[in-house]
């Protein structure tokens, strides 16, 4: 599988199902699955059942949480104008310690900004 472009924190929209045009900002990356979780977007509700944890009893209901979705499905917003980009890197050499670096930054590829 390739790399995944997005990273916890970016703000992202999604493109296709139910959440279509909802934009949020991503809580957890699974590299293995290639999901996503967004904040706000594809809530499920969980029946959970009443139990003992670690910390004492724990109350028992329906808890609406966000599920994972499909990293194809999503799009970084790019921050000029907040519409969906894909996302490029650029790598630029940096003068530390009088060594030559390189770093690579990313960047959108609608306005060529940094994210």
């Amino acid at each position: 599988m390739a790399t995944m472009k997005i990273k916890k924190g970016d703000t992202v929209q999604v493109l296709t199902g139910k959440d279509r045009g909802a934009t949020g900002k991503v809580i957890a990356v699974n590299r293995e699955t290639g999901r996503v979780t967004v904040e706000g977007v594809n809530r499920v509700t969980r029946h959970t059942k009443a139990g003992q944890s670690a910390r004492g009893s724990r109350t028992g209901g329906l808890v609406v949480q966000e599920s994972p979705i499909h990293v194809s499905n999503v799009a970084v917003v790019d921050p000029s104008d907040k519409k969906p980009t894909r996302i490029k890197t650029r790598v630029e050499t940096v003068e530390r310690d009088g060594r030559q670096k390189a770093s690579r930054v990313r960047v959108g590829a609608r306005s060529g900004k940094d994210l």
